[in-house]
């Protein structure tokens, strides 16, 4: 099915590498003018590039999604860019540090639910009026499969992302009649820069990384991207409140 979202504008957070990058460039494919919103300038700023260098349209604007002000600011900038707003892809996060329960730092913990949740909160609340001031749209919340089971030594992280897929239905469940459709969607392990860190610093992670998928290999960043847009478009538009699993039947184990 072709997605053609030309006229449209999508925001994207957390797009200065991994599935907030390859989820940037296909919106742009799709047709949709996109911003391009990082705490890493200059990651952000090569997202922009290559999708200019495709001849999409892209404009980048720093935003850390743990503070409310500069996630307002994300918001305006992106209706002061393309005079509105369509779909937002609430994708920033940050895994942590790996620790049980008894010995995690207190601030450890506040520190990804600042990002993971409040930053899901922030922009969902900054996001919606905009998105019913043209008359509705959509939003996906990257969840993961740490939103739907738990994994040992990463609770603050499987807390936050368990909290997001909660978040996600009570605001489905409020904007499903005024034209707002709000998802979450739940990746296993994907080839990123975060997947990579994670391994390095737990070498028993790592190996059971490469046997958690069914299908053989950990994910690419495109596959996830792909399934974004397609919640964003027509195609999906029956969905709401749902919990998108992509995870080469990792889940289906048990």
């Amino acid at each position: 099915m072709t997605t053609n979202m030309t006229g449209k504008v999508a925001l994207v957070t957390g797009a200065a590498a991994g599935l907030g990058r390859a989820t940037a460039a296909a919106f742009a494919r799709a047709g949709a003018a996109v911003v391009v919103a990082d705490v890493n300038e200059a990651g952000g700023r090569q997202t922009v590039a290559q999708i200019q260098a495709e001849g999409g349209r892209a404009t980048f604007v720093r935003c850390d999604v743990a503070d409310e002000a500069s996630v307002a600011a994300m918001v305006e900038a992106a209706v002061a860019a393309y005079g509105g707003l369509d779909y937002a892809f609430n994708n920033a996060g940050i895994e942590g540090h790996q620790a049980p329960t008894a010995a995690m730092p207190t601030a450890e913990f506040g520190r990804v639910l600042g990002v993971n949740l409040l930053g899901v909160f922030f922009c969902m609340k900054h996001e919606i009026p905009r998105l019913l001031a043209r008359g509705g749209g959509v939003i996906v919340n990257c969840s993961s499969t740490a939103g739907l089971r738990g994994y040992a030594n990463l609770g603050p992280y499987v807390a936050t992302k368990h909290a997001v897929t909660g978040l996600t239905k009570a605001t489905a469940l409020e904007y499903a009649d005024r034209g707002i459709r709000v998802l979450s969607i739940h990746p296993a392990a994907i080839q990123t820069e975060m997947i990579d860190r994670a391994m390095a610093a737990n070498p028993a992670l790592a190996a059971a990384i490469a046997t958690m998928h069914p299908v053989g290999r950990v994910g690419q960043p495109r596959e996830i991207a792909d399934v974004v847009v397609f919640l964003c478009s027509d195609g999906a538009s029956f969905m709401t409140g749902s919990q998108i699993v992509v995870d080469g039947g990792a889940l289906a184990k048990g």
